[in-house]
């Protein structure tokens, strides 16, 4: 198919399909766009084959030579060009030459004009063809054909092409049957082909999950590995880097992926890639070391796991580490870390990290890790001695870091690994704390011992530095850990030279380092081995983080700490002379502590407690300002990142090689910091290392937390016993209702002023417990909220007292009245039962009375007997003494009854007369109303 092109206006076009490329001045490029228009007119409308393959050679030279030409080119030549390709697929060097100018089209020209600079020609145009799928099609055909050729510029252009519209390139691909099959194919091609097709490969799996899964179903993990192998493995070129490109794209965040290469291949292709010659200090190369990198990158990939899944419940990245574990990854790794010592720096750190990553969470290598020994007879040294000494005498920021990643590692949900590090930490003589002999015959000392003597060697500037980094290892032996904690706190730093000396304890020697690790003293000190303030910005966080893990959830801590009034003044001089970007990490985390004091606080002294801690703060500080310096570091950049942050490595590109394999190990600290220095990050690079996502959200829920207990502790009096002041005890004989009447007045006086109190502070509360503070009225209104807050908490405990005394009257009163009630309730009942009893009673005396009657009446017969019959008389006798003795007998039952019962009752008289006499009743008077009622009964029993 053949197109006629007339004259055509270039401006115009390059409008329709991006004209900013072309600006108002004078382009320059008349002569440009004239003559590729004049080549497009031969190659479309030319008789002769050969002279419109000449024109395809003069196009292609000019579009590799000029931008305005690219424009121009891109204006209007595409059509013509893939038309050719399209119907004159026989003419081979025409093909060729048609493939090679689209492939000069989409490659930017150096040093091109500036007026090209706002949109360069060769994006343009790839935007251009991109936009056609057909042509993507059209390309992707032309991988099946014979010609050498004709394929390596084809896959050139399509990388090209996706260098600049890498997401349009992937869904016109994906769109295309066989596309990715063709681009596979061309993997077992010769070996330019095969590199081209590799090249183009890892840029189309970037990012693309559908890509990645048909590009494995083709067996790519074997086919990446046979070009690995054929290149000669981590001692290959540029091939083996491109491979191992691809490989990480297809593993990364895609465990279906790594589930096949470890069912498939197998890990043990893997690490192969890691494998050195022991011995061996030579042919480091730069791009062995970028191979080494990229290998470590997939161990990496593998050891990391998903994204969304925590590490220890992934079951993909757990079956990885034993596997891992199975083909001795962990010596390789030690090799190239530890005892590879020539190792460029950046491969070591990259090593460590796989260590960290292949510990966490899996018992197994963990204790691989403590038992393993590294060296040779006799100076043999356990691993984690080994990688401690190099933690701590590392002049490398980054080694430093991945070093210690290493123990967070190892120590975390580990609490046996733990204990076992804390057991080794004893207290060291004289003799041994000699800053020379901290790295001397470490293979003769335990882990603990090296620790210790970091940890208290004072003898210059670099001492701290090594202390600060001693304590960073100790934060994480000690965390989430309270056997630890407790361990640690009673361990002696030395044995004591006498028996008189005092022994000391670390906790108040780290607050000391604390001190001295100041920027303020850093400026004071000149002289050759004192570092520079800037890099120094680290060190004081790093102590309190120490004392921040210390203190968590340990009351036993929170008291050592609190056992010197200055370790508090000094926590808030910290808060309080915050200044720069820095300082707000140390302000911030002066205020955690504070907030650990007030919430694990168990003390009962008064100077140890949480309310003098509370006190403190509110005093010096404020509790608005308190709470808006935790605020302020929980919004730093550091502090929000940090939460979010990826456990995945970053991609190793060619574009970002160069700058990976940037930092030799001939660069020492002061030249790397300075690079780190020249960074967008505002802190030093090593505080970035403390703030990790559990730490992070640690410090997120205890705020809330001491909120809450600070609200408590204003709610309530300081003192759990309330004192009633003397005005209100009962006077000596004042009567339970003069009593009342008095506390009533008081209380009526009192309750107008306990509302208003009542309702004051409890606006305080409020607003302590739910306003965070504003920034801006925060600085304007410093001394103001102040004073406001101290006045608040002073009318808030005196509101709390008079409460609590006006209830306890009031449930006084409440059990005064119920016991009146009671004892009138007592008095009436016992007023009817001695009422019954005296009837009882009466009745007793009657029948008494009446024996006495028939007693004498049988005297008076047998009198009478007796004149009339003396026979009779011994039997009349001895009836009347029976007679006797019976009505005797039933008398004297009788009155014991009686007496029982009136003995009983007169028990109950006595004890409720007492009882009355105590609450103000006169019990003559009731007694004597009582016998009143008694004898106006008996004489109307006596009239009836």
């Amino acid at each position: 198919m053949a197109f006629k092109i007339g004259p055509i206006n270039l401006n115009a076009i390059a409008q329709g399909v991006g004209g900013l490329a072309f600006g108002s001045g004078d382009h320059g490029s008349e002569e440009d766009d004239s003559g590729v228009e004049r080549l497009l007119d031969r190659i479309s409308n030319g008789v002769l084959a050969d002279d419109r393959r000449a024109a395809v050679a003069e196009l292609q030279a000019v579009v590799a030579e000029s931008g305005s030409a690219q424009l121009a080119f891109g204006a209007m030549g595409f059509p013509v060009l893939m038309s050719v390709l399209k119907e004159e697929r026989d003419d081979v060097e025409m093909v060729r030459g048609a493939l090679e100018t689209l492939v000069n089209a989409l490659t930017p020209i150096e040093n091109t004009p500036g007026v090209y600079n706002e949109v360069q020609p060769a994006s343009l145009n790839s935007e251009l063809l991109s936009r056609e799928a057909e042509s993507i099609s059209l390309l992707l055909s032309l991988l099946t054909e014979d010609d050498f050729y004709m394929r390596y510029y084809t896959l050139q252009l399509l990388t090209a092409l996706i260098t600049n519209c890498r997401t349009r390139l992937q869904e016109a691909i994906l769109a295309t049957p066989c596309g990715l099959t063709r681009l596979m194919d061309m993997l077992m091609d010769r070996e330019v082909i095969r590199n081209e097709a590799l090249l183009l490969l890892t840029f189309l799996t970037r990012d693309a999950e559908e890509i990645q899964k048909i590009v494995v179903f083709e067996g790519a993990f074997e086919k990446i590995f046979n070009i690995i192998k054929e290149e000669g493995g981590s001692e290959g070129g540029i091939v083996v880097q491109d491979c191992l490109e691809l490989l990480n794209n297809l593993l990364r965040n895609n465990p279906t992926n790594q589930i096949l290469l470890r069912e498939t291949i197998g890990l043990q292709s893997v690490v192969s890639l890691i494998k050195l010659r022991k011995g061996i200090a030579d042919g480091f190369t730069q791009q062995k070391t970028v191979n080494l990198l990229g290998a470590l990158e997939t161990l990496a990939l593998l050891l990391a796991g998903s994204s969304d899944v925590e590490p220890t419940k992934d079951a993909n990245r757990v079956a990885n580490q034993t596997v891992f574990s199975q083909n001795k990854l962990l010596d390789h790794l030690l090799m190239l870390s530890v005892e590879s010592r020539w190792a460029a720096i950046v491969v070591r750190c990259a090593a460590l990290r796989c260590i960290g990553d292949l510990i966490l969470g899996h018992a197994q290598n963990r204790d691989a890790l403590g038992s393993k020994l590294l060296g040779d007879d006799p100076d043999v040294e356990p691993a984690l001695n080994s990688i401690l000494r190099i933690f701590l005498r590392t002049s490398s920021l980054q080694e430093c870091i991945a070093a210690e990643f290493v123990f967070k590692c190892f120590c975390e949900g580990n609490p046996d690994g733990q204990m076992m590090l804390a057991s080794t930490i004893t207290p060291l003589p004289q003799s041994s704390l000699h800053v020379g002999k901290i790295m001397e015959d470490a293979n003769r000392v335990s882990f603990g011992s090296i620790l210790v003597r970091a940890l208290i060697s004072s003898e210059g500037q670099n001492d701290l530095e090594a202390s600060c980094r001693a304590a960073s290892i100790l934060s994480h032996i000690l965390k989430d850990n309270v056997q630890c904690k407790e361990r640690v706190l009673r361990i002696q730093l030395e044995v004591p030279v006498s028996t008189l000396s005092t022994p000391e304890v670390l906790m108040p020697r780290i607050v000391k380092y604390l001190a001295v690790a100041s920027p303020i003293s850093h400026k004071q000190e000149i002289h050759d081995h004192t570092i520079s303030n800037k890099k120094s910005m680290w060190l004081q966080p790093v102590l309190l983080r120490l004392l921040v893990t210390w203190l968590a959830d340990c009351p036993d801590a929170v008291n050592c700490f609190l056992e010197s009034p200055a370790h508090l003044t000094y926590m808030i001089e910290l808060i309080l002379s915050r200044s720069s970007a820095e300082s707000v990490h140390v302000a911030g985390l002066a205020a955690v502590l504070l907030g650990e004091c007030i919430v694990f606080n168990k003390a009962t002294k008064d100077n140890r407690d949480a309310f003098m801690v509370v006190d403190a703060i509110s005093q010096r500080i404020g509790l608005t300002a308190y709470f808006h310096i935790w605020e302020e570091m929980q919004n730093s950049p550091l502090f929000v990142s940090a939460a979010s942050a990826s456990r995945l490595p970053k991609p190793l590109t060619r574009s970002t090689a160069a700058e990976a394999v940037g930092v030799s190990d001939g660069q020492d600290g002061e030249q790397q910091f300075e690079t780190d220095k020249s960074s967008t990050s505002p802190v030093d690079p090593l505080l970035t290392s403390f703030y990790d996502a559990a730490f992070v959200n640690f410090i997120r829920h205890l705020e809330p937390l001491v909120r809450e207990k600070i609200v408590e502790l204003f709610s309530r009096p300081k003192s759990k016993v309330t004192v009633i002041p003397a005005s209100l005890e009962q006077k000596s004989g004042e009567s339970d209702s003069d009593y009342i009447i008095r506390l009533k007045s008081f209380m009526e006086k009192q309750c107008h002023e306990m509302q208003e109190l009542l309702g004051r502070n409890a606006a305080l509360a409020d607003d302590l417990a739910k306003t965070k503070g504003d920034s801006n009225s925060f600085i304007k209104g410093h001394n103001s909220a102040m004073q406001g807050t101290v006045n608040g908490i002073t009318s808030r405990l005196e509101a709390d007292n008079l409460r609590q005394e006006l209830q306890e009257t009031r449930n006084r009163i409440e059990t005064l009245k119920a016991e009146k009630t009671k004892c009138e309730d007592e008095i009436s009942t016992y007023k009817q039962l001695a009422g019954k009893y005296e009837a009882d009673l009466k009745s007793l005396s009657d029948a008494y009375n009446s024996l006495e009657q028939t007693n004498y009446h049988l005297e008076l017969e047998v009198k009478r007997a007796r004149g009339g019959n003396e026979s009779i008389l011994p039997d009349l006798e001895a009836v009347r003494e029976e007679g006797r003795q019976e009505a005797q007998k039933e008398s004297e039952a009788e009155l014991n009854d009686l007496l029982v019962c009136l003995g009983q009752e007169q028990s109950k008289v006595e004890k409720l007369s007492s009882r009355l006499t105590e609450l103000g009743e006169d019990v003559d008077a009731l007694l004597e109303n009582i016998g009143d009622e008694g004898e106006v009964q008996g004489d109307d029993e006596e009239e009836d």
